[in-house]
């Protein structure tokens, strides 16, 4: 399956985003999607994850009650809908699919390119 992450930009501190994740060659709604992130000199850290039949929603403590994660399988595309939006979650936002669901960036085993999302204070 190929991934196609849009939607990220430029913001101001409390703004809002919402980034989209395209998914084609194989049918979406067989795999869990995640959405991970990563700043300048850190590792990748997952964001929020949601399952096959978008039952199961965790998100990271540090982005919960301002994210949404979301799922239209009859577009085969996956939403991530970022409020109050804070300096530091400036970073490259993957989206990644895989059959097994967690947390981990390595449960998953396609992703898409990135899509770069800074906030301004």
């Amino acid at each position: 399956v190929q991934l196609q992450a849009s939607g990220g930009g430029l913001v101001q501190a409390g703004g809002s985003l919402r980034l989209s994740c395209l998914a084609s060659g194989r049918t979406s709604s067989n795999y869990h999607m995640g959405w991970f992130r990563q700043a300048p000199e850190k590792e990748r850290e997952f964001v929020a994850a949601i399952s096959r039949s978008a039952g199961m929603t965790p998100y990271a403590g540090s982005v919960k009650g301002r994210f949404t994660i979301s799922r239209d399988n009859a577009k085969s595309t996956a939403y991530l809908q970022m409020n109050s939006l804070k300096p530091e979650d400036t970073a490259v936002y993957y989206c990644a699919a895989g059959v097994k669901f967690g947390t981990s960036p390595i449960l998953y085993d396609y992703w898409g390119q990135g899509t770069l999302v800074t906030v301004s204070s």
